[in-house]
């Protein structure tokens, strides 16, 4: 292998956000910082167990805590509404969330995120994601992999930390 191939962990660290869990009431994700990475990549895991649709949202902080949170800004989202037929992610609107279907299948949806789109002359510059109420039959999970490093070093920073 080539010393300069892309190295998933030094080049495209990942953080898990949301570990699997029923998604009754809704829950928010941990927040990262974009202070040292260009994208963040949220990949959702959706078991839906039950026909109750799932609201996914983009949310934005002025620091890891979740301080002075509010809805993020327009972001690309794909989304794959069967993952035992295809693994076809499926452009959707641009938005600040997403809904899924009501079908009861095993799902992918993802949410991008540039960090310039990020409302940084207000101090917001820290990431993460929200699922609304739905069924305990639902199960969600989500991980974010942060791209475009702004400062090359072996052992990226952590995202978790301001």
């Amino acid at each position: 292998m080539s010393w300069n191939a892309l190295s998933l962990p030094v080049q495209v660290p990942s953080v898990q956000v949301l570990n699997p869990a029923a998604d009754a009431a809704g829950r928010t994700s941990a927040y990262v910082s974009l202070k040292n990475a260009m994208r963040a990549t949220f990949v959702f895991e959706i078991t839906q167990g039950n026909a109750a649709t799932i609201l996914l949202s983009l949310l934005q902080a002025t620091a890891v805590a979740g301080t002075g949170s509010k809805a993020g800004p327009t972001a690309k989202i794909w989304a794959c509404a069967d993952t035992s037929v295809s693994d076809a992610l499926v452009a959707q609107t641009d938005g600040t969330s997403f809904t899924t279907d009501a079908g009861v299948k095993n799902k992918r949806v993802v949410i991008q995120v540039d960090a310039i789109q990020l409302d940084i002359a207000n101090g917001f510059d820290c990431v993460g994601v929200s699922t609304g109420a739905s069924n305990v039959a639902n199960i969600t999970a989500c991980s974010v992999y942060l791209s475009g490093e702004r400062y090359q070093q072996a052992t990226p920073p952590s995202a978790v930390v301001d």
